[in-house]
């Protein structure tokens, strides 16, 4: 069997003294693993770095089988992505999260998401609210998806301030003041149809927020731990974005959006 496909190195374990098996995100194939014979090698070293794009042709016997991957480099950006804490830690951590997702089980909407997010973590003003979208991209391809387009209570769709911890919906203010209290804050930029962008505080407002459906439907059932990747791009992500924000270009630009 035979097939080829772009994929992102999402990570790669030694194996043996020369070779190595790498994990790589493709579009039509999902998350995949295959050996790459000579992967310790000064040629393919730089090759398989995290947040890679390459060409992979993978051959096995038997589709079941790991496999054999072949490689060439078409986009190679992990050396810019090591320069800012924001953009190591968020590659560590999207592929955290993409190995949630079963092996081999395709989902081309992440993959193209994935290779955009790459282009732009080292961007304060967009690295954060990328990723959680990221996040809730990936929660609803678990069967967990957060219903933000209208109020669960009366159907507007205007004014949505909450989240229901119970159902994932959003709730209008005028309905979910009096339980304000056992609400989760829906941050303003995550709403349906919002232009303004994120600040630091509705940043990390969205961070509690997809951090505790990640918790409550994906981590804790399967008795695994929130990746430590997540928190170090969390505080990377909202110290940048902040810095920025203290720039008077960027609160003009932040404040034309609102």
């Amino acid at each position: 069997m035979q097939w080829q496909d772009q994929a992102i190195i999402l990570g790669v374990k030694r194996l043996g003294e020369t070779s190595v098996i790498a994990e790589v995100m493709t579009r039509d194939r999902g998350r995949h693993m295959g050996l790459v014979r000579s992967g310790r090698s000064r040629a393919m070293q730089p090759v398989l770095q995290a947040g890679n794009l390459v060409e992979v042709t993978w051959r096995a016997r038997l589709h079941e089988h790991l496999g054999e991957f072949r490689m060439e480099p078409v986009r190679l950006r992990a050396a810019r992505l090591m320069e800012t804490a924001t953009a190591v830690y968020g590659v560590q951590a999207m592929g955290a999260l993409l190995r949630l997702l079963p092996e081999r089980d395709p989902h081309p909407h992440l993959y193209d998401a994935l290779n955009v997010i790459l282009e732009n973590l080292q961007n304060p003003m967009d690295a954060g609210e990328l990723f959680v979208r990221f996040e809730l991209a990936v929660l609803n391809d678990l069967g967990f998806g957060l219903d933000l387009t209208e109020c669960a209570a009366t159907g507007v769709r205007d004014d949505l301030a909450f989240v229901s911890p119970k159902t994932g919906r959003a709730v209008c203010r005028a309905a979910g003041l009096p339980w304000a209290d056992k609400m989760l804050a829906l941050p303003p930029f995550l709403a349906a149809g919002a232009i303004e962008a994120a600040d630091g505080e509705s940043l990390a407002s969205a961070f509690r927020l997809t951090g505790f459906f990640l918790h409550r439907h994906v981590y804790e059932p399967r008795g695994i731990e929130i990746a430590a990747a997540r928190d170090g791009f969390i505080q990377a992500a909202l110290k940048a974005l902040n810095a920025a924000l203290e720039t008077p270009q960027e609160r003009s630009a932040v404040a034309a959006k609102r």
